[in-house]
């Protein structure tokens, strides 16, 4: 009784990586076929495959049976031209041997396709799949993820935060329920990738020693920076008065009576911080960069549209009266609309003006000089 062990290649890596015309059987021949794959790529699973189809034949050897090993491999631009060599190759192995029965050895799920054809040719007493113990991927992550928990900041990064989410999701449980613990955790997680998505922490790592040089180096800017914020304040807590105090439960109403009151505020806000940081511009470099010119332009600009926009918006929802101007004349929502906007335009345009005059005087002093 002979038995074939065929090791299936149905990709036909192996006659790519050694040049050699399949089919190959006998024991000396596949046990040097085994060592021409491994030197032309030892991380491939043929090497493991064809390894595994000579130990299943030294052990048919072993119990006293008569045992072929062979390697077949597909050959063709089809899979259908594929199957069909692995065919031929299986019928002159059959011819020259006249096997008995068959086992085949395979290493992956595309390979295993083959074992109907080899079915149809001979009776198959048993399939052997080869799986590798230490897949290359499993490796990989392995050392990735030693080299993470051996990471500082990377450690602190990410499993600081984790556990302490993991820590308070208990007790937010029993406090509070699923739905709250939950979206706490979220928000968690959330803030700390922004923390360090947008490098706060750089941010913060560097604003004390700023702000001193600032301080020293007589920087308007720091004073201006303040005042900014102060009048940001004022406006933020103007527009929520004005939106509590008006009487709709409507929530977009709510929100343009909010920008409406609060704009003006933080116009003026940006303004100082834009001033502020303009004159320091002047007084070290003796110049200003067309940027740091059209800023403050630009922050009216957008003031009186933004303003005009939510005018016209609470107009039409009876909760802002109509614009009187000084001489009495009294403007439509439409009307209104259109002078904050040509308004903003005007302004818009006279800092680029501005922008463009003062850059062409620089450019001369420079080509005087």
């Amino acid at each position: 009784m002979t038995t074939l062990v065929v090791c299936v290649d149905r990709s036909n890596d192996i006659s790519q990586k050694t040049g050699l015309e399949l089919p190959v059987s006998g024991w000396e021949a596949v046990h040097a076929l085994v060592t021409d794959v491994g030197l032309a790529d030892p991380e491939d699973s043929s090497v493991n495959c064809l390894l595994e189809s000579l130990r299943v034949a030294r052990d048919l050897r072993d119990e006293q049976e008569d045992a072929v090993v062979a390697v077949v491999g597909g050959v063709g631009d089809s899979l259908v031209g594929t199957d069909r060599s692995v065919a031929g190759q299986l019928d002159q192995l059959v011819e020259t041997y006249d096997p008995d029965s068959a086992i085949v050895v395979i290493d992956s799920a595309q390979d295993e396709r083959v074992v109907p054809i080899v079915e149809s040719r001979l009776t198959v007493d048993s399939v052997d799949r080869v799986v590798v113990r230490q897949a290359h991927d499993i490796e990989s992550t392995y050392y990735l993820l030693k080299q993470f928990l051996g990471d500082e900041e990377l450690r602190s990064t990410v499993l600081v935060p984790l556990g302490i989410g993991l820590l308070l999701l208990p007790l937010l449980l029993l406090q509070f329920g699923p739905e709250v613990a939950l979206a706490a955790l979220a928000s968690l997680l959330g803030a700390v990738l922004l923390y360090k998505g947008l490098a706060i922490d750089d941010r913060l790592a560097t604003a004390v020693e700023r702000g001193r040089d600032a301080l020293y180096s007589g920087q308007v800017s720091i004073v201006t920076y303040v005042v900014a914020a102060g009048l940001a304040l004022v406006g933020v807590f103007l527009g929520a008065l004005a939106a509590q105090g008006v009487g709709t439960d409507a929530e977009y109403v709510q929100v343009l009576l909010f920008a409406y009151r609060s704009v003006p505020w933080l116009a003026l806000a940006a303004l100082t911080a834009s001033t502020g940081r303009l004159l320091d511009e002047f007084i070290q470099s003796d110049g200003a960069g067309a940027p740091y010119l059209n800023l403050p332009f630009g922050v009216v600009a957008v003031g009186l549209v933004v303003r005009g926009f939510s005018g016209y918006f609470l107009e039409q929802e009876s909760v802002l009266a109509h614009l009187r101007l000084p001489n009495g004349l009294v403007l439509t929502p439409t009307e209104r609309l259109a002078v904050f906007v040509v308004s903003g335009l005007v302004v818009s345009l006279i800092g680029v003006s501005v922008t463009a005059r003062m850059s062409d005087e620089t450019l001369d002093d420079v080509v005087d000089q």
